[in-house]
């Protein structure tokens, strides 16, 4: 059952947005500073408890995906093939290299000291950001991948990579030879996103045809038994189910719940556990195209961005919110047992 409470407001609105599309939105894992990429060639960093914009950074061409390094630089993946890290203070820029098509995604692992990238080109690479700048110096290696790669996850030392055709390879960071795991989507459709549970026993992954699937590392045969999909983002016309994209998911790093947007612009909480949808925001302007907590749990952003599901159409501006978080919106609720017989 869904909490009855008030319908919350959006959230606070951060000044200055992307004039288009936008791609992916990350807190620090250092404080409230919030980066930002775009299909307008920019990242942009903002304060987001100051409600300001602190960079604006320009790239040669859309910005596909952004991560943070610690408060004083970040790393971006571009359409322009090329991987970046972006020091703040001054907008100087490092190519740590690049991909032969456009890099879709990229990670920061503390653990390995690495950037990882996935591309269009069919690879994953990682780089060591303290070489000199140069492709030679910095790639540490670079992995084939069957198909097109969509999205990545970390969680300590183990990397998901959910690609085109609906697979997903699991790898551990300290042997990159071959994956630990290659394995197949549960869901019937394209993948848009995959995230690991923050306790590292498993990863969720959402589809174009509104569903999630939870998953779990441990192929013993009781560990395989939890694992289930759900329906979410679809409504009812006229008798007929209207699906939704699920474009975005993001972990409570306190609790382990998480949040789900899609492309009926609204954000649903969800307790994994217990199988429950926990809370359901008030409907934001249009598409969610990407979302994250901050470090605490007490700041959800969330990109309000048309992702063009629908094709190219009028749609709302684009625009970040940054919303607060109440505990009662992201607490799991305990189990409660019938009472037993006399």
């Amino acid at each position: 059952m869904t909490s009855v409470l008030p319908p919350p407001v959006p959230g606070r609105e951060l000044p200055n947005p992307p004039t288009d599309g936008i791609s992916n939105l990350r807190f620090s894992n250092h404080s409230d500073n919030l980066l930002v990429s775009s299909w307008d060639k920019t990242m942009r960093l903002y304060d987001a408890s100051a409600n300001i914009l602190r960079g604006e950074f320009m790239h040669a061409g859309s910005v596909l995906d952004c991560c943070f390094h610690d408060d004083s630089s970040g790393f971006s993946a571009s359409a322009d093939n090329k991987v970046r890290r972006i020091m703040f203070e001054h907008g100087n820029e490092d190519v740590l290299g690049r991909h032969d098509d456009p890099v879709r995604c990229i990670e920061y692992s503390y653990a390995a000291g690495q950037v990882i990238t996935g591309s269009w080109d069919k690879t994953l690479k990682c780089w060591d950001p303290r070489g000199a700048s140069g492709q030679e110096h910095t790639l540490v290696g670079t992995y084939p991948q069957p198909q097109r790669v969509y999205s990545l996850s970390l969680v300590g030392n183990r990397l998901v990579v959910a690609t085109a055709g609906r697979h997903v390879n699991v790898y551990d960071l300290r042997n990159m030879s071959k994956p630990e795991q290659r394995r197949e989507s549960s869901l019937k459709y394209q993948t848009r996103c995959v995230r690991c549970y923050p306790n590292g026993t498993g990863y969720a992954l959402s589809s174009v045809e509104g569903r999630v699937a939870m998953e779990f590392f441990d192929l013993s045969e009781t560990s395989q038994a939890k694992k289930y999909a759900f329906k979410c983002h679809r409504k009812s016309v006229a008798g007929q189910d209207i699906v939704y994209p699920v474009n975005a998911i993001a972990f409570h790093p306190v609790y382990g719940t998480f949040a789900t947007g899609g492309c009926d612009g609204f954000v649903n909480m969800w307790d994994g556990n217990n199988k429950k949808r926990l809370y359901q925001y008030s409907k934001y302007p249009t598409s969610i195209a990407a979302l994250s907590f901050s470090r605490d749990g007490r700041l959800l952003a969330v990109a309000s961005s048309y992702t063009f599901e629908e094709g190219d159409m009028p749609h709302e501006p684009d625009a970040i919110f940054v919303r607060s978080i109440n505990e009662i919106e992201v607490k799991p609720k305990p189990k409660v047992y019938p009472n037993p017989p006399a």
